[in-house]
């Protein structure tokens, strides 16, 4: 990977779009007050589903995972640059999960995952988003079904002779389990709590 302002500029645009808490913008301006005090406190589409308003979470969802896409291709297509836009993805990924304005506090990034797959390579991307799905429904775990998507991704990417997107993908989903590390401990102990209770996610 070659550095260049362009890769600066993906960087830092990327992450300020990635920064936006949709979540958290969309429970208040519908009158719920601050999504951070509900369920796990997270301001994911996972969290915001617990308010009881399924119109919401896929808002929340629709926009978690439209910012790191439209990041990525802001750069991918319209500045005609593949590498700058898999790392505006990325930051934008990363700004979700540690967002400035939230004191570095944010969601852990499986709709910004997925939206950054969707934009870098689509065939990826799709499979990564059905490989949740039928796990969610399966399972009815989101973790889960996130954690497993995430393992899937890089080998995908592989299948399609993305090594740039697989190396990408890897490096997400490391720090997508890292922001698991909860998820995972109640996994293994049986705890983690099905998609819509209303328990920490």
């Amino acid at each position: 990977m070659t550095f260049s302002l362009m890769n600066v500029l993906a960087l830092f645009g990327g992450y300020l779009l990635g920064s936006i808490p949709f979540g958290l913008v969309i429970v208040r301006l519908a009158g719920l007050g601050d999504i951070r005090t509900i369920g796990s406190g997270n301001i994911g589409a996972t969290n915001v589903l617990r308010t009881g308003r399924k119109d919401l979470a896929l808002v929340t969802l629709l926009l978690d995972s439209g910012k790191a896409g439209l990041a990525c291709l802001i750069f991918t297509y319209g500045f005609q640059d593949i590498q700058a836009g898999l790392i505006a993805g990325g930051a934008a990924f990363f700004g979700h999960c540690f967002p400035v304005w939230l004191k570095f506090k944010g969601g852990k990034g499986v709709a910004t995952f997925l939206g950054t797959l969707l934009a870098a390579a689509w065939p990826v991307g799709l499979l990564t988003c059905a490989t949740w799905l039928g796990m969610a429904l399966l399972g009815r775990i989101s973790s889960l079904s996130a954690l497993i998507a995430a393992a899937a991704a890089p080998l995908l990417a592989l299948a399609f002779h993305r090594v740039d997107v697989a190396i990408l993908a890897g490096f997400l989903a490391l720090l997508l389990y890292w922001r698991h590390k909860a998820n995972i401990e109640r996994l293994l102990k049986g705890e983690e709590p099905k998609i819509g209770d209303k328990k920490k996610d």
